[in-house]
This record gives C-alpha cells, structure tokens and sequence, in this order.
C-alpha cells in the first residue's frame, strides 16, 4: 500500500496537538482526557448486565456509568483515526509488528504473545491511570497545558520505568 503523507515531524504533531486541545476547551469546556471513557463505558455495562456489580463508593461518587463526554471522545477518536488514516492511504488491517520488526527479533514469530503482553499492558496501563485519577492524555497532556506539577512528575514517571522495562524486553538489542 503506498503512503501519500510521509512520517510528521513532532513538532507538528505538538503543535497539532495544542490546536486540538484550545478547541477541544474552547467548544466543549472540557480538556482531553481517555481513561475516565473506558471506565464510564464499563460501568454502564456492567449496570446493565448486573446493578450490583456498580453499587459501590467508585461508581456512585467518583466514576458514574454511563456516556460520558469522555466516551463520545473515545468514539470520535476512533472515528476520526479511521478517516486520517484512509485519507493518508495507509488504513488496513496489519497484525504486529508492521513496519517495525522489534518485536519479531525479541519475540520470534509467536502474535499470540504479542498480543498477550499488549493486552496485560493494557490492563496495567488502565488500572495505573485509575489509580494515578487519570491518563496520559489526562495527566501529560492536559495537565502540562495547564503547567500542573503532577504532569510533569507523571512524564518523569513515565520515562523512569518506560526505559528500564524497554530494556528488560528488548535484553539491549536496540
């Protein structure tokens, strides 16, 4: 499949990335933020599966079920990844690694267990930001905008054990 838009500069992309937050506060009065999504939406499941199961503290104070505008933002992100990416020419199914063969030469051939650790990172990083009251986008980046010291604690955080468990994986080999 042939690519019309080379790799974007990070710059770009920061700059891209303030635009979207302005509007984003400017249209909404809400700045970016995910993992309350995942969670709102989760709630709700579970609520209608079983009440109980959200007859709690959490989910009666601090994380309401339901459709949050965290989850709408969730929708539209997947919505609009899919556009960007069709636009570009560059949408289609791939199974990992794509592009970049990190994971076959650490890992061998075996998808099985790159999703498998994909998923249980997931789930880490999840509870993480449930435990931390918020996400990346929450914490880094709607955080740095507003110069929040947890922000810029959180990015540090980030770097001091994403850089350690990168080099546990990869054994150096990178």
């Amino acid at each position: 499949m042939q690519r019309r838009f080379g790799d974007i500069s990070p710059y770009v992309g920061g700059v891209g990335l303030g635009i979207v937050s302005a509007f984003s506060l400017l249209v909404s009065k809400h700045l970016l933020g995910a993992s309350g999504g995942i969670v709102n939406f989760t709630g709700a499941v579970m609520k209608a599966i079983s009440p109980s199961w959200v007859d709690n503290v959490y989910f009666k104070f601090i994380m309401k079920p339901g459709f949050s505008w965290q989850v709408w933002e969730l929708i539209g992100v997947f919505f609009g990844a899919m556009v960007a990416a069709i636009i570009a020419g560059d949408f289609g199914l791939r199974v990992l690694p794509g592009p970049y063969p990190q994971w076959k030469k650490v890992f061998g051939h075996r998808v099985w267990l790159r999703w498998l650790f994909m998923f249980f990172g997931g789930i880490l990083l999840e509870f993480g930001a449930r435990l931390a009251g918020g996400c990346t986008s929450g914490l880094a980046i709607s955080g740095g905008l507003q110069l929040a010291p947890s922000a810029f604690i959180f990015v540090a955080g980030i770097f001091a054990t994403g850089i350690p468990v990168a080099w546990l994986l990869y054994r150096k080999r990178f």
